[in-house]
């Protein structure tokens, strides 16, 4: 009987050992990718960290569906060719016209002019990207 309340006691510790690693380490994981979204470079040793840490962070503005950066990769994966020519324009103009809209935001709320300055080329260029990629498509037969 005193052995079973042993082996209990050992689980338990085990246990209680197990989950403060495996918590200590999510917290720093999460800490370490917080910091390298917030652009603190030199205290991420991983730039992979920081890359994913900045992919979460467009997805999280863009919403989880496949307007996602991961999404519109992911669509991108395994292509060659016209294949990949067209997934790659079919990603890129809902992209861009996220862009846009963001950009019109800014030309609305920004108190910087830089930031408006900023707000107009994006939508000059990106609206113009658009238009060349529209073109595209027709033209390819996309």
């Amino acid at each position: 009987m005193k052995t079973e309340y042993l082996y209990a006691i050992i689980g338990f510790l085990a246990g209680i050992v197990i989950t403060v690693i495996f918590a200590n380490n999510a917290v720093n994981s999460n800490n370490m990718g917080m910091m390298g979204m917030m652009g603190m470079r030199q205290m991420v040793n991983n730039q992979d960290l920081f890359s994913q840490g900045m992919s979460q962070m467009h997805d999280q503005m863009m919403g989880e569906d496949e307007m996602s950066m991961s999404g519109m990769v992911n669509a991108l994966e395994g292509k060659t060719g016209d294949d990949f020519d067209k997934a790659f324009i079919e990603q890129m103009i809902p992209h861009h016209r996220g862009a846009i809209e963001m950009a019109k935001l800014a030309q609305q709320n920004a108190s910087h002019d830089e930031i408006k300055n900023l707000a107009d080329d994006i939508i000059k260029a990106q609206t113009s990207e658009i238009n060349m990629m529209t073109e595209w498509q027709k033209s390819w037969g996309y």
